[in-house]
Protein backbone atom coordinates (compact mmCIF):
# COMPACT_ATOMS: atom_id res chain seq x y z
CA UNK A 1 0.00 0.00 0.00
CA UNK A 2 2.80 2.37 0.92
CA UNK A 3 4.72 1.53 -2.27
CA UNK A 4 1.61 2.19 -4.34
CA UNK A 5 1.16 5.58 -2.68
CA UNK A 6 4.80 6.46 -3.38
CA UNK A 7 4.47 5.47 -7.05
CA UNK A 8 1.39 7.67 -7.40
CA UNK A 9 3.25 10.60 -5.84
CA UNK A 10 6.17 10.09 -8.23
CA UNK A 11 3.85 9.98 -11.26
CA UNK A 12 2.13 13.18 -10.14
CA UNK A 13 5.51 14.86 -9.70
CA UNK A 14 6.64 13.75 -13.18
CA UNK A 15 3.46 15.03 -14.82
CA UNK A 16 3.84 18.33 -12.96
CA UNK A 17 7.49 18.76 -13.97
CA UNK A 18 7.32 17.53 -17.56
CA UNK A 19 3.82 18.65 -18.60
CA UNK A 20 2.16 21.16 -16.29
CA UNK A 21 5.02 23.63 -15.70
CA UNK A 22 6.19 23.89 -19.36
CA UNK A 23 2.57 24.13 -20.59
CA UNK A 24 1.81 27.01 -18.21
CA UNK A 25 5.01 28.87 -19.09
CA UNK A 26 4.48 28.45 -22.84
CA UNK A 27 0.82 29.49 -22.71
CA UNK A 28 1.61 32.57 -20.61
CA UNK A 29 4.73 33.33 -22.71
CA UNK A 30 6.87 33.58 -19.57
CA UNK A 31 10.04 32.30 -21.19
CA UNK A 32 12.13 34.07 -18.55
CA UNK A 33 10.94 31.54 -15.97
CA UNK A 34 12.30 28.68 -18.04
CA UNK A 35 15.81 29.84 -17.12
CA UNK A 36 14.87 29.96 -13.42
CA UNK A 37 13.36 26.48 -13.31
CA UNK A 38 16.26 25.09 -15.35
CA UNK A 39 18.74 26.65 -12.94
CA UNK A 40 16.90 25.10 -9.98
CA UNK A 41 17.07 21.66 -11.63
CA UNK A 42 20.82 22.06 -12.26
CA UNK A 43 21.47 23.34 -8.73
CA UNK A 44 19.54 20.40 -7.28
CA UNK A 45 21.54 17.96 -9.42
CA UNK A 46 24.83 19.39 -8.19
CA UNK A 47 23.57 19.53 -4.58
CA UNK A 48 22.62 15.84 -4.70
CA UNK A 49 26.31 15.08 -4.33
CA UNK A 50 26.45 17.11 -1.11
CA UNK A 51 23.49 15.13 0.22
CA UNK A 52 25.13 11.79 -0.62
CA UNK A 53 28.36 12.84 1.08
CA UNK A 54 26.40 13.72 4.20
CA UNK A 55 24.59 10.39 3.97
CA UNK A 56 27.90 8.66 4.66
CA UNK A 57 28.73 11.04 7.52
CA UNK A 58 30.71 13.88 5.92
CA UNK A 59 29.77 17.53 5.30
CA UNK A 60 30.96 18.47 1.81
CA UNK A 61 31.57 22.17 1.06
CA UNK A 62 33.65 21.59 -2.08
CA UNK A 63 31.07 20.49 -4.63
CA UNK A 64 31.71 23.64 -6.67
CA UNK A 65 35.18 22.31 -7.52
CA UNK A 66 33.76 19.25 -9.26
CA UNK A 67 31.10 21.33 -11.02
CA UNK A 68 33.93 23.53 -12.37
CA UNK A 69 35.95 20.49 -13.45
CA UNK A 70 32.92 19.09 -15.28
CA UNK A 71 32.20 22.47 -16.86
CA UNK A 72 35.72 22.87 -18.26
CA UNK A 73 35.81 19.24 -19.40
CA UNK A 74 32.70 19.70 -21.52
CA UNK A 75 33.81 23.13 -22.78
CA UNK A 76 37.18 21.81 -23.96
CA UNK A 77 35.79 18.62 -25.50
CA UNK A 78 33.05 20.46 -27.38
CA UNK A 79 35.01 23.53 -28.56
CA UNK A 80 38.54 22.13 -29.07
CA UNK A 81 38.00 18.43 -29.76
CA UNK A 82 34.65 18.78 -31.52
CA UNK A 83 33.03 16.04 -29.45
CA UNK A 84 29.25 15.77 -29.20
CA UNK A 85 27.73 17.42 -26.13
CA UNK A 86 25.87 14.22 -25.26
CA UNK A 87 29.13 12.30 -24.96
CA UNK A 88 31.00 15.14 -23.27
CA UNK A 89 28.41 15.51 -20.51
CA UNK A 90 29.00 11.90 -19.44
CA UNK A 91 32.79 12.32 -19.68
CA UNK A 92 32.50 15.48 -17.57
CA UNK A 93 31.06 13.40 -14.76
CA UNK A 94 33.73 10.73 -15.22
CA UNK A 95 36.58 13.26 -15.08
CA UNK A 96 35.10 14.91 -11.98
CA UNK A 97 34.73 11.48 -10.34
CA UNK A 98 38.33 10.59 -11.24
CA UNK A 99 39.71 13.70 -9.56
CA UNK A 100 37.46 13.14 -6.56
CA UNK A 101 38.99 9.68 -6.10
CA UNK A 102 42.51 11.14 -6.16
CA UNK A 103 41.51 13.83 -3.69
CA UNK A 104 39.20 11.64 -1.62
CA UNK A 105 41.70 8.89 -0.85
CA UNK A 106 43.62 11.08 1.64
CA UNK A 107 40.95 13.55 2.83
CA UNK A 108 38.11 11.06 3.46
CA UNK A 109 40.07 9.76 6.41
CA UNK A 110 39.30 13.06 8.14
CA UNK A 111 36.12 13.55 10.12
CA UNK A 112 33.86 16.38 11.17
CA UNK A 113 35.05 19.93 10.80
CA UNK A 114 38.48 18.84 9.50
CA UNK A 115 36.97 17.26 6.38
CA UNK A 116 34.69 20.28 5.86
CA UNK A 117 37.63 22.70 6.13
CA UNK A 118 39.60 20.78 3.50
CA UNK A 119 36.67 20.62 1.07
CA UNK A 120 36.04 24.33 1.57
CA UNK A 121 39.39 25.05 -0.09
CA UNK A 122 38.82 22.73 -3.08
CA UNK A 123 36.71 25.17 -5.08
CA UNK A 124 39.30 27.92 -4.68
CA UNK A 125 42.07 25.51 -5.72
CA UNK A 126 40.08 24.52 -8.82
CA UNK A 127 39.57 28.19 -9.64
CA UNK A 128 43.30 28.96 -9.34
CA UNK A 129 44.19 25.95 -11.51
CA UNK A 130 41.73 27.15 -14.16
CA UNK A 131 43.51 30.52 -14.16
CA UNK A 132 46.98 28.96 -14.39
CA UNK A 133 46.32 26.25 -17.00
CA UNK A 134 46.03 28.77 -19.84
CA UNK A 135 46.68 26.31 -22.74
CA UNK A 136 43.69 24.24 -21.65
CA UNK A 137 41.31 26.67 -19.93
CA UNK A 138 42.26 29.93 -21.69
CA UNK A 139 43.04 31.38 -18.27
CA UNK A 140 40.99 34.27 -16.84
CA UNK A 141 39.40 34.89 -20.26
CA UNK A 142 37.62 31.55 -20.00
CA UNK A 143 36.01 29.68 -22.85
CA UNK A 144 33.19 31.46 -24.65
CA UNK A 145 30.89 30.80 -27.61
CA UNK A 146 30.27 27.24 -26.48
CA UNK A 147 27.89 25.75 -29.08
CA UNK A 148 24.41 24.64 -28.09
CA UNK A 149 23.85 20.88 -27.69
CA UNK A 150 23.78 19.12 -31.04
CA UNK A 151 21.19 16.57 -32.09
CA UNK A 152 21.25 13.08 -30.61
CA UNK A 153 20.75 10.23 -33.06
CA UNK A 154 20.33 6.57 -32.19
CA UNK A 155 20.32 4.08 -35.09
CA UNK A 156 19.63 6.95 -37.48
CA UNK A 157 16.61 8.14 -35.48
CA UNK A 158 16.73 11.67 -34.06
CA UNK A 159 15.94 11.41 -30.36
CA UNK A 160 16.81 15.01 -29.45
CA UNK A 161 16.95 17.78 -32.09
CA UNK A 162 19.78 20.27 -32.41
CA UNK A 163 19.13 23.03 -29.86
CA UNK A 164 20.32 25.63 -32.39
CA UNK A 165 17.41 24.76 -34.68
CA UNK A 166 14.80 25.06 -31.93
CA UNK A 167 12.48 28.04 -31.98
CA UNK A 168 13.03 28.40 -28.24
CA UNK A 169 16.12 26.62 -26.91
CA UNK A 170 15.14 27.55 -23.33
CA UNK A 171 12.44 24.88 -23.49
CA UNK A 172 15.03 22.33 -24.60
CA UNK A 173 17.31 23.26 -21.71
CA UNK A 174 14.38 23.04 -19.29
CA UNK A 175 13.72 19.45 -20.30
CA UNK A 176 17.44 18.66 -20.30
CA UNK A 177 17.95 20.02 -16.78
CA UNK A 178 14.73 18.54 -15.42
CA UNK A 179 15.30 15.05 -16.87
CA UNK A 180 18.90 15.10 -15.59
CA UNK A 181 17.56 15.99 -12.14
CA UNK A 182 14.94 13.23 -12.28
CA UNK A 183 17.53 10.61 -13.29
CA UNK A 184 19.94 11.84 -10.60
CA UNK A 185 17.46 11.58 -7.75
CA UNK A 186 16.02 8.30 -9.03
CA UNK A 187 19.55 6.89 -8.74
CA UNK A 188 19.98 8.48 -5.32
CA UNK A 189 16.70 7.06 -4.06
CA UNK A 190 17.52 3.60 -5.38
CA UNK A 191 20.98 3.83 -3.82
CA UNK A 192 19.55 4.56 -0.38
CA UNK A 193 17.34 1.47 -0.61
CA UNK A 194 20.20 -0.79 -1.74
CA UNK A 195 22.70 -2.71 0.38
CA UNK A 196 25.28 0.01 -0.31
CA UNK A 197 22.89 2.64 1.02
CA UNK A 198 22.37 0.71 4.24
CA UNK A 199 26.12 0.39 4.69
CA UNK A 200 26.62 4.11 4.02
CA UNK A 201 24.04 4.89 6.68
CA UNK A 202 25.99 2.68 9.09
CA UNK A 203 29.09 4.80 8.40
CA UNK A 204 27.13 7.90 9.36
CA UNK A 205 26.08 6.30 12.64
CA UNK A 206 29.34 4.66 13.73
CA UNK A 207 32.29 3.95 11.43
CA UNK A 208 34.22 1.96 14.02
CA UNK A 209 31.29 -0.35 14.66
CA UNK A 210 30.71 -0.83 10.91
CA UNK A 211 34.39 -1.65 10.43
CA UNK A 212 34.28 -4.21 13.24
CA UNK A 213 31.57 -6.06 11.30
CA UNK A 214 33.86 -6.34 8.27
CA UNK A 215 32.59 -3.35 6.26
CA UNK A 216 35.25 -1.91 3.94
CA UNK A 217 34.67 1.66 5.01
CA UNK A 218 37.52 3.15 2.94
CA UNK A 219 36.11 1.63 -0.26
CA UNK A 220 32.56 2.81 0.49
CA UNK A 221 33.69 6.34 1.29
CA UNK A 222 35.67 6.72 -1.94
CA UNK A 223 32.98 5.19 -4.17
CA UNK A 224 30.17 7.31 -2.71
CA UNK A 225 32.34 10.45 -2.93
CA UNK A 226 33.06 9.64 -6.59
CA UNK A 227 29.33 9.23 -7.30
CA UNK A 228 28.63 12.55 -5.58
CA UNK A 229 31.30 14.28 -7.64
CA UNK A 230 30.05 12.65 -10.86
CA UNK A 231 26.71 14.42 -10.51
CA UNK A 232 28.52 17.64 -9.66
CA UNK A 233 30.45 17.39 -12.93
CA UNK A 234 27.30 16.62 -14.93
CA UNK A 235 25.47 19.58 -13.40
CA UNK A 236 28.38 21.88 -14.17
CA UNK A 237 28.48 20.65 -17.78
CA UNK A 238 24.79 21.37 -18.31
CA UNK A 239 25.05 24.82 -16.73
CA UNK A 240 27.85 26.11 -18.94
CA UNK A 241 26.04 24.90 -22.05
CA UNK A 242 23.05 26.89 -20.85
CA UNK A 243 25.18 30.03 -20.43
CA UNK A 244 27.46 29.11 -23.40
CA UNK A 245 30.58 30.21 -21.49
CA UNK A 246 32.76 29.15 -18.58
CA UNK A 247 35.24 31.13 -16.50
CA UNK A 248 37.39 30.30 -13.46
CA UNK A 249 34.82 32.19 -11.37
CA UNK A 250 31.77 30.38 -12.77
CA UNK A 251 31.68 28.21 -9.63
CA UNK A 252 33.06 29.79 -6.47
CA UNK A 253 33.29 29.03 -2.76
CA UNK A 254 29.97 30.83 -2.22
CA UNK A 255 28.33 28.39 -4.65
CA UNK A 256 29.69 25.42 -2.71
CA UNK A 257 28.25 26.88 0.47
CA UNK A 258 24.89 27.38 -1.28
CA UNK A 259 24.82 23.73 -2.38
CA UNK A 260 25.21 22.79 1.26
CA UNK A 261 22.46 25.24 2.26
CA UNK A 262 20.05 23.79 -0.29
CA UNK A 263 20.62 20.36 1.21
CA UNK A 264 20.27 21.53 4.80
CA UNK A 265 17.19 23.62 4.12
CA UNK A 266 15.37 20.88 2.21
CA UNK A 267 16.21 18.29 4.84
CA UNK A 268 19.30 16.18 5.36
CA UNK A 269 17.17 13.16 6.25
CA UNK A 270 15.30 13.24 2.92
CA UNK A 271 16.81 12.27 -0.42
CA UNK A 272 14.66 14.84 -2.26
CA UNK A 273 15.62 17.62 0.14
CA UNK A 274 18.05 19.38 -2.24
CA UNK A 275 15.29 19.86 -4.83
CA UNK A 276 13.00 21.72 -2.44
CA UNK A 277 15.91 23.61 -0.87
CA UNK A 278 17.20 24.82 -4.24
CA UNK A 279 13.71 25.87 -5.33
CA UNK A 280 12.94 27.82 -2.15
CA UNK A 281 16.30 29.60 -1.88
CA UNK A 282 16.58 30.42 -5.59
CA UNK A 283 13.17 32.04 -5.94
CA UNK A 284 13.01 33.54 -2.44
CA UNK A 285 16.18 35.51 -3.21
CA UNK A 286 14.51 36.96 -6.33
CA UNK A 287 11.29 37.75 -4.47
CA UNK A 288 13.21 39.67 -1.80
CA UNK A 289 14.71 41.93 -4.48
CA UNK A 290 11.98 44.49 -3.76
CA UNK A 291 13.62 45.22 -0.41
CA UNK A 292 16.78 46.45 -2.20
CA UNK A 293 19.60 47.10 0.32
CA UNK A 294 17.79 45.06 2.98
CA UNK A 295 17.53 42.02 0.72
CA UNK A 296 20.53 40.18 2.17
CA UNK A 297 19.58 41.05 5.77
CA UNK A 298 16.03 39.72 5.42
CA UNK A 299 17.24 36.69 3.49
CA UNK A 300 19.78 35.83 6.21
CA UNK A 301 17.20 36.36 8.94
CA UNK A 302 14.74 33.98 7.30
CA UNK A 303 17.50 31.38 6.89
CA UNK A 304 18.40 31.62 10.60
CA UNK A 305 14.75 31.25 11.63
CA UNK A 306 14.32 28.22 9.40
CA UNK A 307 17.43 26.59 10.83
CA UNK A 308 16.27 27.27 14.40
CA UNK A 309 12.65 26.17 14.09
CA UNK A 310 13.11 23.55 11.35
CA UNK A 311 16.51 21.96 12.09
CA UNK A 312 15.51 18.89 10.04
CA UNK A 313 14.59 20.94 6.99
CA UNK A 314 11.36 22.00 5.32
CA UNK A 315 10.42 18.43 4.44
CA UNK A 316 10.21 17.61 8.14
CA UNK A 317 6.97 19.62 8.15
CA UNK A 318 5.43 17.11 5.77
CA UNK A 319 6.82 13.92 7.28
CA UNK A 320 6.93 14.92 10.96
CA UNK A 321 5.63 12.08 13.11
Amino acid sequence: MENKKFIIQVLIALVFLLVVIPTILISTERNDYFYGFTSVAILATISSGVWLTFYMGRINIGQGAYALIGAYTTAVLVTSVGLSFWISIFLAGIVAAFFSILIGLPILRLKGVYFSMITLTLTEVAKLLAIVLVPITNGPRGITNIPLPDELNIFGLTIIPDFATMENSKIGFYYLGTIAMIITFAIMYRLTKSRMGILLRSLQQNEELASSFGVNIAYLRVISYAIASFFGGVGGAIFINLTQSVYPTTFQVADSINYMLYTFLGGLAYVFGPILGAFVLYFSWDLLFIFKQYQLLIYSGIMILLMVFLPNGILSLRFKK
